[in-house]
């Protein structure tokens, strides 16, 4: 093969600029320690980095995003919660002090004032939020648990469900005393107390009742029921539910000779003002042996700040007057889930029903009510007393009439504190029970957190693995790039040198 100059340049051009290629390769390579600088250089290196690069995406999202904000929000509904464990702690602690045999007048003034104080509190933690979205309140993150403030005109239809279980015994009093402001006409008041089983609402001051049923061997009831002023017009209330307005309507529809409140044992009421079904004996404990369940509809016009919204608890419709159709709230469980890992959730949230119950807002409202008629009961007692002190009723008629003043007084007092020590031992269980929620609770976010830090720890491992799979993957090391930049360097430069003396070597020299 005969090889011309032409053909010599043309190889040494070739060879110079396959040298300068690897040296401009490496030369970039140490710039970057990157081993290609464009995906047609390698596409298999190329194809594995835009892999990991995306894993290694996914992997710093669940950790500085999910992972952290799942974190936030336990740590904001774990505050709440516990915030909510001393305010029932607190109260709990006041139906013990209410329960004891011997309570002075201040006794029972530093029960109500405790108790008053925190009423405020009893749905307030409900309103946690983190960065603006509250915790308890499942997809409704916007809006809080409570109203903010009074809303006169909102109306609410809500369908509550009971168990038998929820049938609870209360006691129900008539007759009250007066102090009198003489001492000329002798005091005629009988008092009394019955004791009934009942259904108590979630909410007082209801509109209407608008319906109820109860099932119990499997067979569903539909009562029917009637109001008083109804059965005073002559309809028949038989083996309907009579609804009063408010108990003194009741204890004026019963009152037979010195006895009031009666209810047959058969019968049921429903009493407005407070929200409750009243049970007679009979009925109520037929229901409890068949293990019954309940449900009952109304309609409530009226709402003030702080008392929890019915939508978190219950299927209900809502209107206010400048709205053309009424809002529908369907109760369901819903659970806020963080996307931990690849393919892994964590339902961070808490639900206000498991640990709000409506119950202990009516809980304290009802001891706030007990201690307060057993304070007024007591104040009568040292009112007539003082009375009968005073010289201008000091002779003997004047003390006899004041005696029977007395005497009622002094009845009603008494029915009042033993009402005020039995409730508030019955409600030692109850908030016994609520704490048991919250603890429940507690114990479930500590479980909630003690997986996500597991998880943490795993996908913190996890990156640093795929950062050296992704390293070794993409990178070189910067000594063995100095190396192969020598070497082709040299190469070049010889090249070069070797090309030179070609260049000088023609056939003119030899002839």
């Amino acid at each position: 093969m005969r090889v011309t100059n032409n053909m010599i340049t043309a190889n040494t051009k070739s060879n110079i600029n396959g040298n300068k290629v690897l040296v401009d390769k490496y030369n970039t390579q140490m710039t970057t320690q990157k081993k290609i600088n464009r995906p047609s250089e390698d596409p298999v290196i190329a194809i594995r980095s835009l892999r990991m690069q995306t894993n290694l995406s996914h992997i710093t999202q669940y950790l500085d995003n999910n992972i952290s904000d799942a974190n936030a929000w336990l740590d904001v509904t774990e505050t709440a919660l516990n915030n909510m464990k001393k305010v029932l702690t607190d109260i709990r602690t006041q139906c013990v002090n209410g329960s004891t045999d011997t309570l002075t007048a201040d006794d029972r003034r530093t029960i109500l004032k405790s108790l008053q104080a925190m009423s405020d509190q009893v749905y307030s933690e409900g309103n946690a939020d983190y960065a603006g979205r509250t915790v308890f309140t499942g997809y409704r993150t916007s809006s809080q648990l409570t109203f903010k403030t009074d809303e006169k005109d909102t109306t609410y239809n809500i369908d509550q469900k009971f168990t038998y279980q929820d049938l609870q015994e209360h006691r129900y009093y008539f007759g009250e005393t007066d102090v009198p402001a003489d001492a000329k006409t002798a005091c005629t008041t009988e008092i009394g107390t019955h004791t009934y089983s009942r259904l108590r609402l979630a909410y007082d001051g209801i509109d209407s009742l608008n319906s109820f049923s109860y099932t119990e061997k499997g067979t569903t009831v539909d009562k029917e029921f009637v109001s008083y002023d109804d059965v005073l017009n002559g309809a028949s209330p038989d083996g309907k539910i009579v609804v009063y307005e408010n108990e003194e309507q009741w204890r004026q529809a019963t009152a037979n000779g010195e006895d009031a409140l009666t209810l047959d044992d058969k019968d049921m009421i429903f009493l407005k003002d407070t929200g409750e079904l009243v049970l007679g004996k009979e009925i109520a404990h037929t229901m409890s042996q068949n293990k019954a369940s309940f449900a009952m509809s109304y309609t409530k016009t009226g709402f003030e700040a702080g008392e929890a919204r019915p939508e978190y608890y219950y299927d209900c419709t809502m209107k206010t007057p400048d709205m053309d159709e009424a809002e529908v709230y369907t109760k369901e469980n819903q659970q806020i889930l963080f996307e931990i890992s690849s393919g892994i959730t964590l339902p961070a949230n808490t639900q206000a029903s498991e640990v709000f119950d409506t119950s202990i807002g009516r809980d304290v409202t009802e001891m706030i009510d007990i201690v307060s008629k057993a304070i007024d009961a007591n104040d009568k007692v040292d009112k007539i007393k003082a009375m009968m002190e005073r010289d201008s009723y000091a002779d003997a008629d004047s003390q006899k009439v004041l005696q029977t003043y007395l005497d009622a007084a002094q009845k009603e007092a008494d029915y009042a504190n033993d009402n005020l020590k039995k409730t508030y031992k019955q409600y030692i269980t109850n908030f016994d029970n609520y704490l048991n929620d919250v603890n429940d609770a507690i114990t479930n976010i500590g479980s909630l957190q003690n997986r996500l830090d597991l998880t943490q720890t795993r996908v913190e491992n996890q990156k640093t693995t795929v950062e050296e799979l992704k390293s070794s993957n993409d990178d070189r090391e910067i000594s063995d790039i100095i190396i192969d930049y020598s070497a082709s360097y040299n190469a070049y430069t010889s090249s070069l040198t070797a090309a030179a003396k070609v260049g000088k070597q023609t056939l003119l020299d030899y002839l």
